[in-house]
């Protein structure tokens, strides 16, 4: 900004962001004294609304989505004559996030590797550019969530691509689509983008605070995740840096990152077994589940079914311990999944209790509503005219989209218009109903191993 012409300023400058970039150009403008307007989407947390109006500028919430909020900064920028400052698409702003780069190399010139968070890619196409300019042999590695790899997506198929879905839980870097300059940069420079699961982020958080009381937002704790996850499959030594790039953590949000470190930091894990629905059948399932591992929660509603689906955490100290307590259940012909890593059954499942209804046509939907007064009666306008809800839980967990677990009653015959109907609403939605956790725990396959995939999605995964 220091670069923007005098006359320029005293127009005024705008931009759109929701993290870090919103409280910099704030301050930035502060110190040159112009005006500046921060424009965030109507979604964003109050903690950093409030942080940017700290730093004197005016904060415009505008657009359910990062897109939409953009394009309303872009053109106020036109009618107002401001000049818009782009987050992360700019050589200036890449420059700038690159001085970064400066500050590991200055505190620490032994260093060998450098994990980086990603969005929109400008961070690490800075510090790339700066470290490789004057240490060629130290690897900058960036790091993104599962959901939200728009940089592992492009750089595989070698071209900008954008997502058709961003999942949000690390907000700070759920960007669809990374910057042309960033790109170009990363694809000379950077040596490897890797990505994390959510329980992986959450785990990381609760490292860096059991380590120094401090408490990252999943975003800033993506690069931690990363070089932990990195060391464990790679075995690397020594001096290696993760750049933590945020702590604009909600407080509500504490209470699903700590539900889920635990399964990051493979301490605990969930399981879901299917027992005989008769007398003692619950005793003899303790019993073979042993010592070696420790109850933790469990879940058990009668039906009347032949067999009852049991879903139960237990605590882990020892892989091994768990391996053969699994082994030891399937030998005891009780069928055991484990669904640790099921976002689905840590999220709602289970907070559920109970079985299978026998309701006919029942599909599982997972939809991601806005955080927002009147966007659940958005969705329902939408669907439960014509469609019966037949299931439903949520729970906020502090970000901007929520995720709710819905049962909708519908014939094969009547998908495509429930498919279209959820489309006309805008909301990012998936079909759960084929998973393994809906079909033992709500379907008619309560025996047998189900052939499921997890922790692949075939609109984030390369091919």
């Amino acid at each position: 900004m220091a670069q923007i012409s005098q006359e320029s300023l005293d127009k005024g400058v705008i931009c759109s962001s929701a993290g870090n970039h919103a409280q910099g150009v704030a301050l930035a403008a502060r110190q040159l004294g112009c005006d500046a307007v921060i424009c965030m989407p109507v979604t964003t947390p109050g903690i950093k609304v409030e942080a940017v109006r700290r730093l004197g500028a005016t904060v415009a919430l505008e657009g359910e989505n990062y897109d939409a909020c953009q394009a309303y900064a872009k053109r106020r920028a036109e009618e107002e004559g401001r000049t818009f400052v782009p987050p992360f698409d700019d050589p200036l702003v890449v420059a700038g996030q690159g001085t970064v780069g400066m500050e590991v190399v200055r505190q620490l010139p032994s260093v060998e590797y450098v994990f980086v968070p990603v969005g929109g890619g400008g961070l690490i196409a800075g510090i790339a550019a700066y470290i490789k300019s004057i240490r060629p042999d130290v690897k900058v590695i960036g790091v993104e969530p599962e959901g939200a790899n728009a940089m592992l997506q492009s750089l595989f198929h070698g071209k900008i691509c954008r997502l058709n879905k961003v999942d949000g839980f690390a907000d700070g870097v759920a960007v669809r689509q990374v910057g042309d300059v960033c790109f170009d940069l990363c694809q000379q420079l950077v040596d490897g983008v890797m990505t994390v699961k959510t329980d992986e982020i959450c785990a990381a958080i609760k490292d860096v605070f059991e380590e120094t009381r401090s408490i990252l937002e999943p975003a800033g704790a993506v690069a931690v995740a990363g070089a932990k996850l990195y060391g464990q499959v790679h075995g690397i030594e020594g001096n290696v840096v993760a750049i933590t790039s945020g702590a604009n953590m909600n407080f509500d949000r504490l209470r699903v990152v700590s539900q889920l470190a635990d399964g990051g930091l493979k301490q605990e894990a969930t399981l879901l077994s299917i027992i005989p629905e008769r007398n003692g059948s619950f005793k003899h399932f303790v019993e073979l589940v042993g010592t070696d591992v420790n109850f933790t929660e469990f879940k058990y509603r009668v039906t009347e079914s032949a067999d009852a689906v049991v879903l139960y955490s237990v605590s882990v100290d020892d892989e091994k311990d768990l391996e053969a307590c699994i082994k030891n259940l399937r030998e005891n012909g009780i069928n055991t999944e484990n669904l640790t890593e099921d976002e689905a059954t840590q999220l709602h499942l289970r907070h559920m209790v109970g079985g299978s209804t026998g309701v006919s046509n029942e599909r599982c939907y997972k939809v991601e509503i806005p955080e927002r007064a009147g966007a659940l009666d958005t969705f329902l306008n939408a669907v439960s005219p014509k469609f019966q809800i037949t299931m439903t839980h949520y729970r906020s967990d502090g970000t901007a989209q929520g995720k709710v677990l819905f049962g909708i009653k519908v014939p094969d015959t009547e998908r495509p218009a429930l498919e279209q109907a959820l489309n006309s609403t805008e909301m990012q939605w998936e079909d759960m109903t084929d998973t393994m956790a809906f079909k033992l725990l709500y379907g008619c396959e309560r025996s047998g191993a189900c052939e499921i995939n997890f922790g692949a999605d075939e609109k984030l995964t390369p091919p």
